[in-house]
C-alpha cells in the first residue's frame, strides 16, 4: 500500500501524522484516497474546479510529477509520495557558469595583518586560501530580514569576511523573538533590529561593511536596493515578500538564496536562472490564499530551526563566492528535525514561467500584495465590522453581565501558554470544530478567538454556512484582549 508524507504544516488535518496509507495506482488515486479519508485536507490541496493548487507540487521518490504525467503518474508500493507546499543546481556545466561569475581572480582586495590572523582557519584550507578570503573581502550579500534566518545569516557571513552586508528590516525586537532570533538580546527588546543587528555585526567583525535598510522592501525600492549586491538572501516571513525577492533577483541576473522554516520544517535551495537552475516561480507557480498557510507566529517554530537553515543559506552563498561546492541550484533541501533528516528533490526550470521561462511575460515589479491577495490597509480601520467584535466590546458586554459563550479554536498547547477561562471560555480547536458544532447552541451568542483572529474566522465562517447568526469574531485574538484589556496576561 502506497505511503504519502504529510508535511508538519497540513498535519492537523490529517490527526498530526506525519504519513498516510494510501490506496491507488497513480498519484490521482492516491490523492482521492487521502482525501477521502480527510476530507479537510482538500481544500487545501485542490482548488474549487477540482485542480491541484499551484503552491502544491507532488513527488515521487524525487521527481516532480508535473515533469511526469501529474495525476497520472503511476505509483508503486514502494514509492515515495511527498506533498510539498509552500511555507511563508542546474547542470555541471550551468553550475560551472554560476561559480564562475563569482570566482574573480583580479582587483581583490589586500588583507591586512589583522584580517590574515582572523581568518587564519579558512586561509590554510585549499578551497579558501587567500584569494578565496580576498574574494569573500570583495563580495557583497544583501540579507533580507535580520529575524530567524537573518540571524544566524548574519553572524556567520559577517564572521567568515564578507566584505559587504547589507541589511533589510523596519521591525522592533520583541520578547517573542528572543526564542530564535539570536542578534538580539534582552536589552534589545524596543529596539529597531536593523540597530541591533548592525551593533552585534559591527562587534564580531569591525573589518567589514555594514548597510541597513530601515524600510519595506516594495515594488518602488527594490530593484534599487538589490542591485548593489552580488547575492541576495531570503530571510523573509511573507509570500508577498518572497516573491519579491525573487522576481527582482531575476530581472537583475542575482542569485536567490532561498530559506523557509516552520514548526520542524526546513526547506532551503539557491534560485538562479542566469546560472541555469529555476527560479521560485518554477517551484511554486502562485501564492496560497491568505490565512490558508499559517504563519510561525500562528503555527510556532522550533527556536534551532533557523539556526540550521540560516547555516545552510550562508554557506550556499559562500560557495557561490569561492567558486567551490557543488550549489543547491535546482535542488531542494527538505530537513525535518524530528526524525533528524535530510531530504532532496530535483527541481526544474518551467519553461512555461511568467518569469524565467522561455517566453516571459513578467518583465518589471509587480503589486505584490494584490498578488498575495493582501487587501490593503486603510488608514483609519473600523473598531470592529458587522462579523467582528473588539476586546474592548466583549468586555463590555460581559461586564454587564450579558451571557455570551466564547469558543477558543487554538490548539491545547496554546492554551495551556493562556486562556480565557475566567470569563467562561471554551476550547475546540479549529481541526475538530466541524465535527463538533453540536456542542454549540445556534440561540446563543458566541464570540470566537484564536491567537489573532485568523483560525477564528475561518470557523466563523463553517459557523456561518451552517446557519448560526448570533455569531462574532474576536479582532485580534487573545494578544489584542492581552493588549487592550489584561495586561497581565503572557502573550506568545
Amino acid at each position: 500500500m502506497p505511503t504519502i508524507s504529510i508535511p508538519t504544516a497540513l498535519r492537523q488535518q490529517v490527526g498530526g501524522d506525519a504519513t498516510v496509507n494510501v490506496q491507488g495506482n497513480n498519484i490521482g488515486e492516491a490523492l482521492d484516497s487521502l482525501t477521502a479519508q480527510f476530507p479537510e485536507l482538500k481544500k487545501h490541496l485542490f482548488d474549487a474546479s477540482g485542480k491541484l493548487r499551484n503552491f502544491v507540487n507532488i513527488y515521487v521518490n524525487d521527481e516532480d510529477i508535473r515533469y511526469q504525467q501529474l495525476e497520472e503518474t503511476p505509483i508503486k508500493d514502494s514509492d515515495e509520495i511527498s506533498i510539498i507546499p509552500s511555507i511563508a543546481g542546474g547542470a555541471a556545466s550551468s553550475e560551472a557558469e554560476a561559480a564562475e561569475a563569482y570566482a574573480r581572480t583580479t582587483d581583490l582586495p589586500d588583507l591586512n595583518k589583522e584580517e590574515v590572523a582572523r581568518y587564519s582557519r579558512h586561509l590554510i584550507m585549499p578551497e579558501v586560501g587567500m584569494e578565496g578570503q580576498r574574494k569573500l573581502k570583495a563580495a557583497s550579500i544583501l540579507l533580507v530580514g535580520a529575524g530567524g534566518l537573518g540571524s544566524p545569516l548574519g553572524l556567520y557571513l559577517a564572521a567568515a569576511g564578507v566584505g559587504r552586508l547589507g541589511i533589510v528590516d523596519f521591525d522592533v525586537v520583541d520578547h517573542s523573538n528572543l526564542q530564535r532570533q539570536v542578534l538580539h538580546g534582552t536589552k534589545d527588546v524596543g529596539r529597531p533590529k536593523l540597530r541591533s543587528a548592525i551593533d552585534r555585526l559591527s562587534d564580531i567583525n569591525p573589518h567589514i561593511q555594514i548597510d541597513g535598510y530601515e524600510f519595506a522592501l516594495r515594488s518602488e525600492n527594490a530593484l534599487a536596493v538589490i542591485n548593489e549586491y552580488d547575492i541576495i538572501i531570503d530571510g523573509t516571513d511573507n509570500f508577498q515578500t518572497r516573491y519579491l525577492v525573487n522576481d527582482a533577483s531575476v530581472l537583475l541576473g542575482k542569485p536567490n538564496v532561498y530559506g523557509s522554516i516552520f514548526r520542524f520544517d526546513g526547506q532551503a535551495s539557491v534560485f538562479y536562472p542566469k546560472g541555469g537552475g529555476p527560479c521560485y516561480r518554477c517551484l511554486y507557480p502562485e501564492p496560497p490564499p491568505p490565512g490558508l498557510v499559517p504563519s510561525c507566529a500562528e503555527g510556532g517554530v522550533l527556536g534551532i530551526l533557523p539556526g540550521i537553515i540560516g547555516v545552510i543559506q550562508a554557506t550556499e552563498a559562500i560557495k557561490l563566492i569561492i567558486g567551490q561546492g557543488e550549489s543547491l541550484i535546482g535542488r531542494l533541501l527538505l530537513f525535518d528535525a524530528l526524525k533528524m533528516k535530510f531530504k532532496e528533490l530535483k527541481l526544474r526550470r518551467n519553461p512555461g514561467c511568467p518569469l524565467c521561462g522561455e517566453n516571459p511575460t513578467i518583465k518589471e515589479l509587480i503589486d505584490y500584495d494584490q498578488f498575495c491577495g493582501i487587501a490593503p490597509h486603510a488608514e483609519q480601520p473600523p473598531a470592529a465590522d458587522e462579523w467582528e467584535i473588539t476586546p474592548a466590546q466583549l468586555k463590555e458586554r460581559l461586564d454587564r453581565g450579558e451571557r455570551v459563550t466564547i469558543i477558543d479554536v487554538r490548539e491545547p498547547h496554546e492554551w495551556q501558554i493562556v486562556n480565557l477561562e475566567n470569563y467562561g471560555s471554551r476550547l475546540i480547536p479549529l481541526g475538530q470544530f466541524p465535527n463538533r458544532i453540536n456542542e454549540l447552541n445556534s440561540e446563543d451568542e458566541i464570540v470566537l478567538h484564536c491567537k489573532m483572529g485568523g483560525r477564528s474566522a475561518k470557523a466563523y465562517e463553517v459557523l456561518k454556512k451552517t446557519g448560526f447568526k448570533k455569531i462574532k469574531n474576536l479582532k485580534g485574538g487573545i494578544l489584542a484582549w492581552a493588549d487592550q484589556v489584561d495586561r497581565s496576561l503572557p502573550k506568545y
